[in-house]
Formats: structure tokens, sequence, C-alpha cells
């Protein structure tokens, strides 16, 4: 039991040599660990890596990665070496991320039916009424309603991008930047492809976080707008000419419902970076060549 044990685990040798390590194990996991340790000692050429509460010597439980080598043969140990590391702080941030998830979940089935029902039914009604009439304030509840329709969208987006990613496979950024193009409401903008990147992601994800990009581009950037796509060290960027976003306010443009546009749901940039989150990759705000905004994704996987 070495020095480097004993800080992890929070007892000394005195107090565990001698020991049934498996007692110190919490009871919902022990029955498990011991399966798995029983193999490995009958199968030299396993190296089994588990992950497991134990008791700390100040009584409480922390998880702990233990990876085993079977060393029984070797003469000059005759025994089992295990290797321990705390992984407490990453299970702990995995299972509050895992009640965000659950949280965003119960979220979007409220949305996508409590309130998408009665949306139904009122653009049906909606729809009726203008056959019987014309009338200037119903196209303000036709409005209303793609308004709403957006917003329901918007949160069902929020919640997959929280459920992280579906598949990960090889994509032509490229290519896929023409897709995204054609189901955007462009109007005179411009886009230019100055990327030849294949990298590693969802691609459902990737095309919404493109879209999204090229969507907040346009509104507010104007009608006329030109948005590059371009490459740059362990990721790629999209920037526009329009009037850009103020320093201090390029902190806040990822919040949930952060908008200075009146067309703008909040949702939007909001969606990108939980996108950019669930892929491991980092996004900032900048300003681009032009003096417009300059969205740079970094920490993503490229495939020469």
């Amino acid at each position: 039991m070495s020095p480097s044990a004993s800080q992890v685990l929070g007892r000394g040798p005195d107090e565990c040599i001698g020991e049934v390590a498996f007692e110190y194990v919490h009871p919902d996991d022990k029955e498990r660990v011991m399966e798995l340790f029983s193999e490995a000692v009958s199968n030299p050429e396993m190296n089994p890596t588990t992950e497991f509460r134990f008791r700390h010597g100040d009584g409480s439980w922390i998880w702990i990665e233990a990876i085993g080598n079977n060393q029984l043969d070797n003469p000059a140990i005759e025994g089992f070496v295990v290797n321990n590391r705390d992984i407490t702080e990453r299970k702990e941030q995995a299972q509050r991320v895992q009640r965000e998830r659950d949280r965003l979940d119960k979220l979007a089935g409220t949305v996508s039916h409590d309130l998408r029902n009665p949306l139904n039914v009122a653009t049906g009604r909606l729809a009726l009424a203008q056959e019987d009439c014309e009338s200037e304030h119903l196209a303000i509840v036709e409005r209303s309603h793609d308004r709403m329709e957006e917003l329901i969208e918007n949160v069902l987006s929020l919640a997959q991008a929280a459920e992280g990613t579906g598949g990960i496979e090889v994509i032509d950024v490229a290519a896929l930047v023409e897709t995204c193009w054609q189901n955007v409401e462009t109007d005179a903008a411009e886009l230019v492809v100055a990327t030849d990147a294949s990298i590693r992601a969802d691609e459902t994800q990737l095309k919404q976080l493109l879209e999204n990009l090229l969507r907040n581009a346009i509104e507010h950037g104007g009608d006329n707008v030109s948005i590059t796509i371009g490459d740059l060290p362990g990721g790629i960027y999209v920037a526009d000419d329009g009037p850009g976003i103020p320093e201090n306010e390029r902190s806040d443009v990822f919040e949930y419902g952060y908008s200075n546009s009146d067309s703008g749901t909040g949702f939007g940039l909001s969606i990108v970076r939980d996108i950019a989150d669930t892929h491991g990759w980092d996004i900032t705000v900048a300003e681009s060549e032009q003096g417009g905004a300059r969205f740079e994704l970094t920490g993503i996987e490229s495939v020469d």
C-alpha cells in the first residue's frame, strides 16, 4: 500500500493491511466488484477497470476508479496490483448533468404535449375563421401562432442538445453548410464557404448548430449580410460583416432568453452553446475582420 493510496483512501497501511478490502466497498457495489476481481484472478491476461464507492477514512463514501493487474505469476510480487484514483468530483458532476437532462426531458415532454395540442386546435380554428372573414386581427393571431411554434421547437432542440450526441461520424463541413444554407431564409444574404475541413461530430446536431449561427447572422446583420465559414487552428469559424456584438455583451449572448432583436426567441445561441458543450468543443465570440460578429468553435477533432 503506497503513500498515494493512503491519500486517496484516507486510511494508512496500519489500518488497512490484513483487512478484507471488499468490506470497505459500498454494499450496492460489493457483489459486482467481487465478481470482477474473481474473474481477473482466474484470467491473468485480463486488466479490469471498474468504478465503485469506497468508505473513506473520514466515514464518507467516495467514488474510486480501480485498475487491476494480475501479478500472481510474477515471483517478485505474487499478488494482484490495484491502482486507484478518486473520481468523486467527476461522478458528482455527471450526476448533476443527468439531473439537468432529466429536467429538460420533462420540460420537453410538457412543451410537446401540453402546449402543442392546444396550439394545433387554435391554428385549426384560425384557418376556419380566415375562410369566413378577412381581418387584420387574424393575421396578427397567425404570426403569434408561428412565434409559439418556433419557441416550442427551440425548447425541444435544447432538450435534444442536452441528451448528448446520437452518433459521431466524419462530416464534410463545406457540404453540410451548403445544405444548411438551403434550409435558412437567406433573402439577399451572401455565403462564402472557405473551409475544406472534415470533422467528427453528430451530423444532426452540427446541422442545427450551423443553421442557428446562419440565422443569427441574417437576423442581426440584415438582408444583405455576407457570412463566411472558414477554418482556424483546431476548429472552424462563422463570421459576418454585420454590426457585430459589443465586447461587454459577448459573454451574455449564449444565455437562455438573451436577445436584442424583437423577432429573436433568445434560444438560438443557447442551443449552439449546448451542442458545442455536448461535443466537448469551446465556442467564443470575437470581432470579424469586417467589424461584424465572429463565432469561433475550437477543440474540434478534424480528419485529414
